[in-house]
């Protein structure tokens, strides 16, 4: 079973999954290695709290470590909202603390997140465009990231408002964020949440993947962003065979912020 490197537990303001059931979940599906990497969204207004309190995550995790050591390798990451404004203060976290694996990810653009229909109804026509412009400034003002979470994650939002989405069409847009991820020696994440929230690919799609390795890029990390065990390692099978067809031989796992190539 491939080893699931992006999840959530009650640490996270949108999850209410005590850790302790997701560890439970990889077991029965036969990981061998999972990493926690619970929500920090700093600097944002917003109706669920993302400020992720490290002292109690830490030493939660640090126990069930060590609890569930005979059956399973656990990581202590984190996934960071970046936002171009606030670049320093992500680098001095990421310094502070011994994490594992740091997830890159945006969530908010200008402070709205595509979540939420009022990003949609700001942006109109030019919310996939000002998303990815966003995208590309954050991971510039803040390379403090080992992969790069959910790259097109607002085309999980956008089918509702009208807006159509491929690679295709906003690859002038993507490029120049795989481009960056490359030259910085970055990881670019596969994340099943796509998958299973309806969507016909993950994130990215596939065709940004392709596009990916045609660029040189190698680093890949296989993610369910699961909330609640349900999704957890969701359709990881499928996607390691669709991985493999694009060229890829390997994925990376992350332990103390050093990447560990596994066999897809």
């Amino acid at each position: 079973m491939y080893i699931d490197a992006h999840l959530h537990s009650c640490f996270s303001g949108d999850s209410e999954t005590p850790p302790e059931k997701q560890i439970e979940k990889a077991i029965s599906l036969g990981m061998k290695r999972m990493c926690f990497t619970d929500h920090h969204d700093p600097c944002v207004e917003s109706d669920v709290d993302f400020e992720l309190d490290y002292s109690s995550y830490f030493s939660k995790m640090q126990e069930l470590k060590e609890k569930y050591a005979k059956f399973i390798e656990i990581g202590i990451g984190v996934e960071l909202g970046l936002q171009p404004h606030i670049g320093e203060l992500l680098k001095n976290i990421t310094s502070k603390y011994p994490f594992d694996f740091v997830i890159g990810s945006i969530h908010f653009v200008d402070g709205y997140d595509p979540y939420y229909p009022e990003y949609f109804h700001i942006y109109k026509q030019k919310a996939y465009r000002t998303y990815f412009q966003t995208t590309l400034e954050s991971i510039k003002a803040a390379p403090c990231f080992d992969s790069l979470g959910h790259l097109d994650y607002i085309a999980r939002y956008g089918g509702p408002f009208g807006l159509t989405y491929s690679y295709d069409e906003y690859a002038d847009s993507i490029d120049p964020i795989l481009r960056e991820v490359i030259d910085g020696g970055r990881a670019l994440e596969c994340n099943t949440g796509g998958l299973s929230r309806g969507l016909s690919d993950p994130n990215p799609c596939f065709d940004a993947l392709r596009r990916y390795k045609e660029l040189g890029g190698e680093l890949i990390t296989l993610g369910s962003d699961a909330h609640d065990p349900s999704t957890l390692g969701y359709r990881f099978d499928e996607v390691g065979e669709r991985l493999r067809a694009i060229g890829f031989t390997h994925y990376a796992v992350y332990k103390g912020r050093k990447p560990e190539m596994m066999s897809l």
